[in-house]
Formats: C-alpha cells, structure tokens, sequence
C-alpha cells in the first residue's frame, strides 16, 4: 500500500521538534504617565515630623536655653579674665558672680516651670508695682548707682547691684498680657479706648522712668513687646503706622539733644576710630570677629580682651565668640537663638490661651529684640545700646529675669493639651518597660 502524502502546512518531525517563533513585541504605548508629586526626601521628612511632634517646642526651649546659658558661663569665663586683673580682681571674679546668678536663674527657672497660671496672673499687678517703685527708687540720691553714664542700678551691697529695667520688661508683658486677655473674655478689645487704655499709660510711664536713667536700649525693647502684644491682640494696621510714626519721631528727638546718642549714631559701618576715638568700640568689635576667621584663635586667645575692646565680657561678647570660636561659633549661637524664638512662636500659636498667647508672645520678642540690637551692634548695623545678649552676656540683673521667661515658656510649652497628652501617655509606657525588664532578668542564683 502506498502511503498518502504529507500535506505541506504540516512541518516534518526530524528528532526535536522545532521550536515556535516569538510573537513580535507589543509596540511602546505612546500614553505619557502624569508626574506625581514630587517627594519629600526621607531626612526633610523626619525633620517635619519630629517638628510637628506635641513635645518638641517643650524639648526645643528647654535645650536651647539651658545651652546658651552654658556657652554664655564658658565666654563670660573667657573674656572677663583680663578685664578682672585690670581692676586688681581675682582672674574668676566676674565668672563666679555669673555663675552664682546662673544657680539661682535655674532655680526661677524651675518655679516659673510650674507656677500655675492662675497665681501668675494674679501676681502680674504686684509684681509691675514693685517694678515701678524700684524704677523711682533709681533716681533717688544714694541710692542709685551710676554706671557707663546711665543710672540704673541700685546697690544692694558689697558689689552686687540690681536693674530694675531688667525685671521692668518681664513684668510689664505679664501685665500687658493679664489686662488684654481679660478685655478679650468681655469683647471689648474691638474698641480703641479698651485697646489702648490703660495698657500704653503703663508702657510710658515705665519706660520714661527708664529714660530718665538713659537706657534707650530698653525703651527700645519695651516698645518691642508693647507692639507685639497689640499685634497679637488683633489691632488694626493704621494703629501701628500712628504709633509706629510718633515713636520714630520721639526716638529721633531723643537721639537729636544727645551728643552721646549722636556719635554712636555717626559710627555706623564705621573702619576707623576716629580722631578722638569716638569709633574705637565699635571698630575693635569688627576687628574681633574679622580676626577670628572660620575656627577661631582658640578659646582663651583673644587678642582684643587685653584692654583693646572696651565691655568684652558684657555687651561685645558677641565679639569675643567670634575671635575665639570664628565663624563656626557665631553661627552656631545664632542658630540657637533662631531655635529659640522659632519654638518661642510656636507655643504662642498653638495655645488656646489668650493670656498665654500674650505672655508667650511678648517674651519671644522681647528675646528675639534684644538679640538683633545686640548683634547688630557689634556687626556695625546698629547703633551701640548698651543691651547684652540675652542668657549669654554677663550681668545677673539680666540674666534672672530672662531664665524666668524662659521656665514660663517651658510650662507654656507643656500646658499645650497635646503635650500633656504626650507626656501622659509616655509616663505609664515607661514604667510598664522599666517593670517588664525587672521581670524578665534572669535570676542570679544568688539568695
């Protein structure tokens, strides 16, 4: 029999079969995919969400006050040391006084903490009394003390002396503060008279018996917190332009009949001290930080502390830091206080306390102001105030009352009821941890 042939669609099978060809490649879809959002890298991230965390701004004043106060005892310890053998003083004289009054501002610091709310506010009226009474005990002969041409202080024995405009800042915001959030419990700061009265008869009378003294420095800073209390009340925008306007115009008038005011004006971004040296402070301070380059000369090496730079250890310290720490310290102590007033702001936003709103508020911009005249002052932008540096330059007239802010921060910080809420909820969850480690120790053997 003969076989039927093959049909030719049929391939012939020899050994292995013959593998099928691939399909041909689908063609590239010509639809474009929309770009996303762009992401946030993964350290930013972190960064944002450990900021909006309840306890940071608690966590933020905390550190940065307490590490400005340390590095403020290091450069008062540095910078004073010459300064105390010119005056046939002991080398640490001014460091111990600084560090004695940084004991006793931890302290206040701790009371201010947790000082309730309620006993502030009820000692805010007492409290700017004093102040005042202090402010005119300061012009009376024998008691005062004259001190750089202004007369501020008053003695309290040996050779400790007091500020009274020091403590006049802290005590007129918490007035201001106590006095607006009970207008705003009674809807009255809609009105101009309630707004404005008796809160700026206040402010003028306690800044002109510190003008009296000559301090415009802190009639500068007051004025500050006066404007940020305003601000924070809700005050109308023509409001500040008048105000703003008539303390220009006073401001200058008292520059004007001052000789003293007007050559520290004239020695603006000045290189020279001049023929009779009217410049001389103010041009050693930009020889300090321009000698101090990237690192610094080395702690303890300041060449412009042996005589050459006039206050080195109280309101140019600024300019110390920067000859001996360079550019790297600078920034760094201003990355603190940017820390500082940043967190500051925070806890002022984030209370549902109109008092607390104030108080947090006023002590911001009082830091915050009294930073930039200092700073600026020795970089040459701004004239010289005699303001220090806050928690940083020497003197414990000015540093009690500000680590006093700084514990009302702290407990304005952690009277958030998000805060309270953390650290509710984080004081079990550490026992419990501390508890099971106990008990999950594996016994020694020993009886």
């Amino acid at each position: 029999m003969t076989r039927a042939p093959r049909p030719e669609t049929e391939p012939v099978r020899r050994g292995r079969a013959t593998p099928r060809p691939l399909p041909p490649p689908r063609p590239a879809s010509r639809t474009l995919r929309r770009p996303g959002p762009p992401r946030t890298p993964k350290a930013l991230d972190r960064l944002r969400r450990a900021w909006d965390r309840p306890l940071t701004a608690y966590y933020v004043v905390l550190g940065t006050g307490l590490l400005i106060t340390f590095l403020g005892l290091v450069m008062v310890f540095s910078a004073s040391q010459i300064q105390a053998l010119r005056y046939d003083l002991p080398a640490t004289h001014y460091f111990q006084k600084q560090l004695f009054a940084a004991a006793l501002g931890t302290v206040l610091l701790l009371i201010a903490s947790r000082v309730p709310v309620r006993l502030l506010r009820a000692l805010t009226y007492p409290f700017l009394a004093c102040t005042v009474v202090l402010l005119v005990l300061v012009q009376v002969p024998g008691i005062g003390v004259r001190v750089n041409g202004s007369t501020n202080w008053i003695a309290v024995g040996g050779s400790f002396q007091i500020q009274p405009s020091e403590f006049a800042k802290l005590a007129l915001l918490l007035w201001g503060g106590d006095l607006l959030a009970r207008k705003g419990d009674r809807h009255l700061l809609t009105q101009w008279r309630h707004l404005l009265v008796p809160l700026i008869p206040g402010a003028l009378l306690v800044c002109g018996l510190v003008m009296v003294g000559g301090d415009m420095g802190t009639v500068m800073i007051i004025v500050a917190v006066v404007f940020a209390l305003l601000w924070l009340a809700g005050a109308p925008t023509r409001l500040f332009t008048g105000v703003l306007g008539t303390v220009a115009v006073l401001g200058a008038l008292f520059i004007v009949t001052s000789a003293h005011r007007m050559e520290r004006l004239a020695c603006l971004g000045a290189t020279d001290p001049g023929p009779n040296d009217d410049c001389w402070q103010a041009v050693h301070g930009i020889y300090a930080l321009a000698s101090g380059g990237w690192f610094g000369s080395g702690l303890g090496a300041s060449v412009e502390k042996w005589g050459e730079l006039p206050e080195p250890h109280t309101d140019f310290i600024f300019a110390i830091t920067g000859e001996e720490l360079g550019l790297m310290g600078t920034l760094s102590v201003l990355g603190l206080f940017a820390a500082l007033g940043y967190a500051g702001i925070r806890v002022a936003g984030r209370t549902d306390d109109p008092f607390v709103r104030y108080a947090a508020g006023g002590v911001t911009a009082w830091l915050m102001t009294q930073t930039v005249i200092n700073i600026g002052a020795v970089l040459g932008l701004l004239p010289i105030a005699g303001v220090p540096l806050p928690l940083f330059s020497y003197g414990g007239s000015a540093l009690l009352p500000t680590m006093f802010a700084i514990g009302l921060l702290i407990a304005f910080a952690r009277s958030d009821p998000a805060a309270r809420a953390a650290m509710a909820a984080r004081g079990p969850r550490l026992r419990r941890k501390t508890t099971g480690r106990r008990r999950n120790r594996a016994p020694s053997g020993e009886r």
